[in-house]
């Protein structure tokens, strides 16, 4: 590909993961620059702020900065521990508003879309119903959001491993069975899908966007470690790309992206989301770390 991947997307990274720091809506936030300083990203993905000076702050940098935001919820649930999803109905309204609290904060700080995953996977006599419970969440947290303004709700898909997120849509043909019934009344409703999580799905990029394409609207990019206990970043961990342990490297990016490109979600009209989702261990730093993403996407795509 002649063109930059900019053309035809909004490369963007992931705060919360980057900076494990504010994963709880804490720490003082001023590695934002990090991101908004480098002329390489369109955007950057934040969660809560639990600070309301802090936050307001950050909103004002996010505007100066004239970036593409988006919000995720995601942090809200697993670090407290909550799920949409639950089969108990005051557990699932527990997490629903535990999700609607911050979505004041998603509109503060300018975000273009709100994501949020699906709880604990369960047994198979109790799948129907735990859809069931999604499916209600999704809605009311969708029309919540619509309350505020116009930010559309994401939902991202992860794995149903033990030693991963375990969630109940891992499968991405489940997931686009949801999106196509939340659809129905929230019509901007949409998937996100991660490249650091298709080899824990056991779904190559072809596959996952068989399954779900229609539905897409947001894209991470990434990397995983898979069936190695003694590893650090064992899991859904987000390591950096081509540690030799991992999953991920240019020629797995190569691939996901022709995908996207040949699905026509990557377009020179939309330049949708596309996210590096990264976090750290050893002695990697934030700056190798970003130094690693943009080397490996621009490789990846120089082959696209």
């Amino acid at each position: 590909m002649t063109r930059s991947i900019q053309d035809f997307c909004r490369v963007g990274f992931v705060h919360f993961m980057l900076f494990k720091d504010c994963i709880k809506g804490e720490g003082d936030f001023c590695s934002i620059s990090k991101i908004l300083d480098d002329p390489y990203f369109d955007a950057i993905e934040l969660s809560w702020i639990g600070d309301p000076t802090r936050r307001s702050r950050v909103a004002r940098e996010l505007k100066s900065a004239k970036k593409s935001i988006a919000f995720g919820a995601q942090p809200v649930l697993l670090t407290q521990g909550l799920d949409i999803n639950h089969l108990e109905e005051s557990e699932r309204r527990n997490a629903v508003e535990q999700v609607m609290a911050v979505i004041p904060q998603a509109y503060e700080l300018g975000a273009e879309g709100f994501a949020v995953l699906s709880g604990k996977n369960t047994e198979e006599k109790h799948k129907s119903k735990a859809m069931e419970q999604l499916e209600r969440s999704l809605v009311e947290i969708g029309l919540e959001l619509k309350r505020y303004g116009d930010i559309p709700l994401r939902l991202e898909t992860f794995d149903q491993l033990p030693y991963g997120k375990n969630c109940l849509i891992g499968s991405n043909a489940d997931a686009a069975l949801i999106a196509k019934d939340v659809r129905a009344e929230i019509p901007d409703f949409g998937l996100m899908i991660d490249l650091s999580h298709l080899p824990l799905q056991g779904e190559t990029p072809a596959q996952a966007w068989q399954a779900c394409g229609e539905y897409v609207v947001h894209a991470h990019i990434g990397n995983c470690v898979m069936n190695n206990p003694a590893h650090p970043m064992n899991g859904d961990e987000h390591p950096p790309f081509c540690i030799p342990e991992g999953e991920n490297c240019v020629d797995e990016l190569t691939d996901y992206l022709r995908v996207l490109l040949e699905g026509g979600y990557l377009s020179r009209e939309t330049r949708p989301f596309l996210s590096f989702e990264v976090s750290l261990f050893d002695n990697w730093t934030p700056e190798s770390a970003i130094t690693n993403a943009k080397e490996t996407l621009d490789a990846a795509w120089s082959r696209v």
